[in-house]
């Protein structure tokens, strides 16, 4: 029987973020920044390929676009708090629109924390220490 390995539990690794967003731009900023503090990123252009990603390699911080094709943030920041291993994973909510009532839904939908766009390199920096 194969054994599954989980990145996050083997000392000496750098953490490893997920981000999730549609533009390649955003993500290309925030993947120079996190990488630069020395984390490993992985990336996801939609939401179908963000939970695969997250499913493969369950990473130990998901910064996740709100709004995207093939399934928005909301939903898959609530298929991945089904699966047990995502249980205590933060998985920020990086959105253009943080209204009260969006961001509400975003916490019931299973967001730690909400990460607005467009995106400060400090404000980005303190999430990450904060939750890794």
């Amino acid at each position: 029987m194969r054994h599954q390995v989980h990145y996050k539990s083997l000392p000496g690794l750098k953490k490893c973020i997920l981000v999730a967003d549609d533009q390649p731009v955003g993500r290309e900023l925030i993947r120079a920044v996190l990488e630069s503090s020395g984390y490993e990123v992985v990336e996801a252009a939609d939401g179908e390929e963000a939970l695969a990603v997250a499913l493969s390699r369950v990473p130990d911080l998901i910064l996740l676009d709100v709004q995207m094709p093939l399934r928005d943030g909301l939903n898959v920041v609530a298929e991945l708090r089904r699966d047990p291993r995502f249980a205590s994973t933060p998985v920020i909510a990086v959105t253009a629109t943080a209204m009260k009532g969006d961001m509400q839904k975003g916490m019931e939908a299973g967001f730690t924390d909400y990460l607005t766009k467009p995106v400060s390199i400090e404000r980005l920096r303190q999430i990450t220490s904060r939750f890794l």
